[in-house]
């Protein structure tokens, strides 16, 4: 008996039939409602609050479903039976509709409505289940049923906007991120670019003030005289106004660089007879000797002298080209002597006649060294159109036409002008004039600078087997000391050197040298002077020789 049957109805036991079996299998027991007399339809609504439900669907669409008084059974054919509603059993039946129970004190829900097209077979609605059922007697459980997020276009816009918009934010700040990369990178690049050049301008010793470990010890860290040096002495006549002019050409092969060294005529040197006389005369005197004179006062060995014309000047601009030259003044045209003007002014392109003029140009009141200074200018323009092979440079020298000294042949002459060339083509080139004083010695200045740093000159200079140098300096105040004193050197076998006059008068008399090996022969000066041995001591000589004596008061002339 169904379970959920009246038991209070008295006719419940007689007019409950069986009418079916619900979807659990369960048999569903109803009563069989009496025939209706045919009335005026009242409409009924879906929902009822007692009893069964019993659905029927029309084959017509209709905006709200309304349920009618059923006619009788006989009143459906065969074909529509498994719409109709009806009760009981049916032999010609193929299909049984169930009728769902509602759940006490529980309305049922309103169904949707049948699509207007459609034909619905009946569908048999599942009884609801009692509150107080347990869960786990369901085919089914809470979590089963959860919310699914549905595609949504306007979503996925949103969404693709936000990442093209992030995307492009991430470029640029991608881009700015390798632009910084590459400013840092290009600063990096040059300072290390600027560090190594500055470290090979180092390394070489091409710094000022400073000097380099891969420049083979020049300068002041190579003792004067152990760097190998190839020097001449030029003299430059002027044929048509007289005067001569001197210079040094060194080649210092040590370090790869060359150098002009300008000397003044009124250059202290000492004839053959000893006596004192000026460069300048020596030199228009003929020269002879003058070469081993420089070598006594300078500490040097000059290789070579080279008489140097005007005329062979000219030839020699001429043959190179001409020239160009930085002049730094305006040299009026001479119609006497022929010469031709020239302009003030950088990079002044000159030729042979030229570069003669300018070369031996001497303002009225100018000293002697501005003179000089133009020779040098002159002499440095011409090396830098040298040929830099040797044989090319002596086809030019040869091509000048003029007889050399026999010490200095065409070839030997070529090949140093074309290593001086090639300093001079670089930059590795200078030009530095000798001071000296009013009584033609050398300044403390000049001798520590070009003399030891330019010309290498020192003690150890001198000329194998030749006799040792010895400098004077008078500080007696008394012209006739001096004069005694250089006698007697030179009756001793010394070379003599005029160290000039001391800027003030001495007491005592001192004797100086600078290498332990000449100290014996400092002593002996002592005693051919008649000075004691205690004047004798190591120091720095103010005189570029050997030995220096720096004579005092206490000397006494015999």
């Amino acid at each position: 008996m169904n379970d959920r049957q009246d038991p209070y109805d008295p006719y419940a036991a007689q007019e409950q039939q069986l009418i079916g079996y619900d979807a659990y299998g369960r048999p569903v027991y109803g009563q069989v409602p009496a025939q209706p007399a045919p009335s005026a339809p009242q409409p009924q609504y879906e929902q009822q609050q007692y009893g069964y439900d019993y659905q029927g669907y029309n084959q017509q669409p209709q905006q709200q479903q309304y349920y009618a008084p059923q006619p009788p059974a006989q009143e459906y054919g065969q074909q529509d039976y498994a719409q109709a509603p009806g009760y009981g059993y049916d032999t010609q039946q193929t299909q049984q509709w169930i009728p769902q129970q509602a759940a006490p004190q529980q309305a049922a829900p309103e169904p949707p409505a049948p699509a207007p097209a459609e034909r619905r077979t009946a569908q048999v609605p599942e009884p609801r289940r009692p509150d107080g059922e347990p869960e786990a007697g369901r085919d089914y459980r809470t979590e089963m049923f959860a919310f699914i997020d549905q595609p949504d276009e306007d979503s996925e816009d949103v969404i693709d906007w936000l990442k093209f918009t992030e995307s492009r934010t991430e470029r640029r700040e991608e881009a700015r991120r390798r632009g910084r990369n590459r400013v840092v990178a290009l600063i990096v690049v040059l300072a290390l670019f600027v560090v190594g050049g500055l470290g090979y301008l180092w390394y070489a010793g091409k710094l000022p003030f400073l000097d380099g470990p891969g420049q083979d010890k020049s300068g002041a860290t190579a003792a004067a005289g152990a760097q190998k040096r190839d020097m001449i002495v030029v003299h430059l006549h002027n044929t048509k106004k007289g005067g001569t002019s001197s210079a040094l050409l060194v080649d210092n092969v040590t370090t790869k660089q060359g150098a002009t060294v300008l000397l003044p005529n009124a250059l202290g040197v000492s004839n053959q007879d000893g006596s004192a006389t000026a460069l300048g005369k020596a030199v228009e005197e003929g020269g002879l000797g003058t070469r081993e004179a420089l070598d006594s006062v300078l500490g040097t060995q000059i290789g070579g002298t080279w008489r140097l014309d005007t005329p062979f000047l000219e030839n020699l601009v001429e043959l190179v080209g001409g020239i160009e030259v930085d002049t730094d003044t305006a040299v009026p045209a001479d119609d006497a002597a022929k010469t031709p003007a020239v302009a003030q002014g950088q990079k002044q392109s000159l030729s042979g006649p030229m570069a003669v003029a300018y070369a031996t140009y001497r303002g009225q009141g100018e000293p002697e060294t501005k003179q000089l200074e133009r020779v040098g200018k002159v002499l440095q323009a011409v090396l830098r159109k040298v040929p830099s092979d040797p044989k090319a440079a002596a086809v030019t020298v040869e091509s000048i036409g003029q007889i050399l000294d026999p010490a200095l042949n065409a070839q030997t002459l070529g090949a140093l002008l074309a290593r001086l060339g090639e300093h001079a083509k670089v930059g590795a080139y200078r030009t530095d004039l000798l001071a000296v004083k009013a009584d033609g010695t050398l300044t403390d200045e000049a001798n520590k600078k070009v003399v030891k740093e330019v010309l290498g000159g020192s003690v150890a200079a001198a000329q194998p087997g030749a006799s040792p140098r010895v400098g004077l300096k008078d500080a007696t105040g008394d012209e006739k000391a001096q004069v005694t004193a250089k006698a007697t050197l030179l009756n001793g076998g010394y070379t003599f050197v005029d160290g000039g006059k001391a800027d003030k008068t001495a007491a005592a008399s001192q004797i100086t040298y600078q290498d332990d090996a000449q100290r014996d022969r400092a002593i002996e000066v002592a005693k051919t002077l008649g000075l004691p041995e205690t004047v004798v001591k190591k120091a720095e000589n103010v005189v570029n020789a050997e030995v220096v004596v720096i004579l005092g008061k206490d000397y006494k002339a015999s």
